[in-house]
């Protein structure tokens, strides 16, 4: 109990603490970008080099679950290649700086860097490969029929430094006063598995000689509902207690890149055939994402 409670008293502000900052920072990176301007950049760009640049915006640009739809419909009526429109969606919610700071801050550089090159990896030939399938027939009809004439890039506002600033504030209020409540659940969680669960139950469930458990990890986050926020105090309680980092990383992948309520959303202009052919090939490469660090680190 004494353990679970220093967990969580330690944990709380200082996770609160530092999402606030990284919110703000990149609040204020955001209003250099907009919707349009992003579509305007990946507009007509060539399978491989857009697939890149998609998945680099994703870092970088404004994405939740709630504004999947939006932006998928602007992508494809703006020109955006399919495959090219997936690896946005897959490394925004996946590789958002908020994963990468929360990472840096609570297990270290070197996690957060893997992180980084093998979810930029994960969704760039991800995208790829879904681009060269051909799969613009299995998108819902109505978003087939969109044509808007080409991209259209709305003038940006001139913003002073004030305003940028303001900007960030307002980020802070909205995302972390959306995102608090998965926070605080997740580090309760996190303090109960660093406090309860011994740390040989956790190597044989989640060790790297457990070669069942990357496939199983996968399977436990699709269905959860939280953020990085939420499950990165999870991820660092799994490291401590032992488990094997392929297989942590491939769970935190699914939790956010393959969530349940995100693919209900999504529905809505994917038919089922397209969401399931997202759901394999992005779940296959968090898999070999997986087993290959498992190997490499066990």
């Amino acid at each position: 109990m004494g353990d679970a409670l220093a967990f969580f008293f330690y944990d709380t502000p200082k996770v609160v603490l530092l999402l606030a900052l990284i919110v703000f920072a990149m609040g204020v990176v955001r209003s250099f970008f907009s919707p349009e301007k992003t579509r305007a950049l990946l507009s007509e760009r060539r399978a491989g080099v857009g697939n890149v640049m998609a998945a680099s915006l994703g870092i970088v640009t404004p994405f939740c679950s709630c504004s999947a739809i939006p932006l998928f419909i602007g992508f494809v009526s703006a020109g955006v290649p399919l495959g090219v429109t997936f690896s946005f969606l897959i490394a925004a919610p996946m590789v958002n700086e908020v994963a990468l700071g929360l990472l840096f801050g609570l297990v270290g550089w070197k996690v957060a860097l893997i992180y980084l090159v093998f979810g930029l990896g994960v969704a760039v030939v991800a995208g790829w490969v879904i681009g060269h399938l051909r799969l613009e027939g299995w998108l819902e009809g109505w978003v087939r029929d969109l044509h808007t004439g080409g991209v259209q890039v709305v003038p940006d506002r001139a913003l002073t430094m004030v305003d940028r600033l303001k900007e960030g504030g307002d980020a802070v209020k909205d995302i972390v006063g959306k995102v608090w409540k998965w926070i605080v659940l997740g580090i309760a969680l996190g303090a109960a598995i660093h406090g309860y669960v011994p740390a040989d139950v956790m190597a044989r469930i989640m060790g790297a000689d457990a070669w069942w458990s990357v496939p199983a990890a996968v399977a436990i986050g699709i269905p959860m509902y939280t953020n990085a926020a939420g499950v990165i105090p999870i991820v660092e309680a799994l490291l401590d207690k032992g488990a094997a980092l392929g297989t942590v990383l491939a769970f935190m992948m699914s939790v956010i890149a393959l969530s349940l309520p995100e693919m209900l959303i999504l529905r809505k202009v994917l038919t089922v055939r397209l969401i399931a052919v997202f759901v394999g090939v992005v779940g296959t490469g968090i898999l070999a994402v997986g087993f290959l660090f498992n190997i490499l680190f066990s």
